[in-house]
């Protein structure tokens, strides 16, 4: 299971540069790995650049480690990452010379009881299969090959990670173990995801039994293709990779790790299917909820994960990372150390300048810039991804995105006037965003040219696993009452499904808010008092200074600014040069 900080770190004097570690991450490889040539045995050449001396051949299956130490405190946000990563591991730090107690000694360490380590799962685990060599390892256990003994997978080899018991000394990993078995469990029958088929433990592991992927990590194929992919390839992975996570987003199941070496080819073909692997760190997560606990890999993180207020939208960023990383074959964000890494995926923007990327493809690097935007709320989603017009050309199949049934039931809880506005602003989208919106709204099988509570319903049944039960996402459909008594015909539809935060990320955000303004003058822009205006956007009476400055004098009405302003809230642009 990857994370931000290792739990081997030794120091090395300031001027050294750290050594490369393997990955802790268990990996369900196949064997042997896939040879990589020899002429991309150095980092020249690849994503990683090569700390090792001159002639000492690195691993290229990792992502680079770590071995360094931190002259000074580390700046936030690294220090409150550490203190947090160490309280996820288990109990309080133990004095140096006290031992670690034995399995059967294991407490928790809050209330001092004994810890549970029994599963419920099955027993005979030796009797099914037969056990091979090792072909991962990692920090809570390794990865075999095996081969099934009897019944209905004789004869058939798989991969099984192997989870030590002894490493669960706290309650809270011992629940990370039972809520990874539920993921893949759920989330089993997706094309990409990887195929589980049973669970057993005895006194000292538990087991998983899952498919054994025979093709190696998609980093290999990165290194062994000299370090990135042409534009064309790299739409197929990326297909894929989106599709998958689509797919678990929809459940409510955030990865949280996402990363070229948690990405496994069923084989060694070319055209191999790729696979999403190792939900070690992946959790459900409710419609209105935020998740705050720092976790992942380093070089993929998201800015809002370090800022411990993070949802789906954490995934869609290292996504935009691997994303880079296929093009043009190195990474977006960089440091020696992972405070500096940190740093500068908080503040630093990624190099669209040099080469390969004037080469590259206009709509190609949009596609990268609209997943790397450091404000989530302006980042695509996996479905809208797949609608983005550098992937139309691969056919993909679309998915329901739970984005839109968010967006939908804030517009219809929302006020006459804000609905006004938001119509206004639908009716200047531009032809390349109404093909997401187009393929959502049929998706929800509209009847008789609108959507009800039934539609929404309905569609989110068809595609409902155990996984979304676990989320209850379905309950924001208690919220979406109103639509029992009226529906969304596809231009209402659009009103409520435009992310305004998106638009604004679009090189013609002014024209496409000059546009929508026109529109709401001439249908929606009404006389509104500064009391009322305060009201619509939930602020108090400390805002009526700033407020006043959006209604027009000349006629009690929204400015332009006051029009994009209240669309959504005080983040947008103000334009000096816009009519008021």
């Amino acid at each position: 299971m990857g994370l931000c900080y290792s739990r081997n770190t030794s120091s090395v004097k300031d001027d050294e540069i750290p050594v490369e570690q393997p990955s802790q991450t268990p990996r369900l490889a196949s064997i042997p790995q896939s040879p990589v040539p020899s002429e991309v045995n150095s980092y020249a050449s690849s994503p990683f650049q090569s700390p090792l001396p001159a002639g000492v051949a690195p691993s290229p299956a990792r992502t680079p480690g770590r071995k360094f130490k931190w002259p000074f405190p580390p700046p936030s946000p690294a220090k409150p990452i550490m203190a947090a990563l160490r309280r996820r591991r288990g109990a309080p730090p133990r004095p140096r010379d006290e031992p670690i107690p034995e399995d059967s000694e294991d407490v928790d360490g809050v209330g001092g009881e004994r810890l549970d380590k029994n599963f419920g799962f099955g027993k005979n685990m030796e009797g099914k299969y037969e056990m091979g060599k090792e072909v991962g390892r990692g920090h809570f256990g390794h990865t075999c090959w095996a081969k099934a003994k009897k019944g209905k997978m004789k004869g058939q080899t798989v991969a099984v990670k192997i989870i030590s018991k002894a490493k669960m000394t706290s309650a809270l990993s011992i629940e990370d173990v039972r809520r990874e078995v539920k993921l893949l469990k759920a989330l089993s029958g997706h094309k990409h995801m990887v195929k589980f088929y049973d669970v057993y433990e005895d006194n000292d592991n538990v087991y998983v039994v899952m498919e054994l992927c025979e093709g190696g990590e998609l980093l290999d194929r990165i290194l062994a293709r000299g370090g990135k992919y042409p534009e064309v390839d790299a739409k197929r992975i990326l297909v894929q990779i989106l599709s998958a996570t689509a797919f678990f987003h929809l459940q409510g199941v955030v990865h949280r790790d996402l990363k070229p070496e948690n990405f496994l080819f069923t084989s060694r073909n070319e055209d191999a299917v790729l696979k999403v692997i190792d939900f070690g760190l992946s959790d459900f997560i409710r419609y209105d909820q935020r998740l705050n606990d720092v976790v992942g890999s380093a070089y993929y993180v998201a800015p809002e994960v370090l800022h411990r207020s993070y949802s789906t939208e954490a995934d869609m960023w290292s996504i935009g990372v691997i994303s880079y990383i296929l093009l043009c074959g190195s990474r977006p964000f960089y440091g020696r150390t992972e405070s500096a890494i940190f740093r500068c995926v908080l503040r630093a923007n990624p190099n669209f300048e040099d080469m390969p990327w004037p080469s590259i493809s206009p709509t190609g690097k949009d596609f990268v810039k609209r997943l790397l935007n450091k404000d989530h709320r302006k980042r695509m989603t996996a479905a809208q991804a797949l609608a983005h017009p550098w992937l139309r050309d691969e056919n993909p199949g679309l998915l329901l995105d739970f984005s839109v049934y968010k967006l939908v039931r804030s517009y219809i809880r929302a006020s006459p006037f804000r609905r006004s506005a938001l119509k206004a602003l639908a009716k200047a989208i531009p032809d390349e965003e109404l093909v997401f919106l187009k393929a959502q709204f049929m998706l929800l099988d509209p009847k008789d040219g609108g959507l009800s509570l039934n539609n929404f319903t309905t569609a989110l049944t068809r595609y409902a696993t155990d996984a979304m039960m676990e989320s209850k996402l379905p309950d924001i459909l208690n919220t979406m009452q109103p639509l029992v008594q009226k529906k969304l015909d596809f231009e209402e539809f659009c009103a409520a499904g435009v992310s305004v935060y998106q638009l604004e990320a679009l090189e013609e955000w002014e024209q496409i808010a000059t546009s929508a303004f026109e529109h709401f003058e001439q249908e929606g822009n009404r006389v509104i008092s500064v009391q009322e205006l305060a009201g619509e956007m939930s602020v108090g009476p400390n805002a009526y200074p700033l407020l006043k400055d959006w209604i027009r004098s000349s006629d009690g009405k929204l400015s332009f600014l006051g029009y994009a302003k209240f669309l959504h809230g005080v983040t947008v642009r103000s334009s000096s040069s816009r009519p008021r």
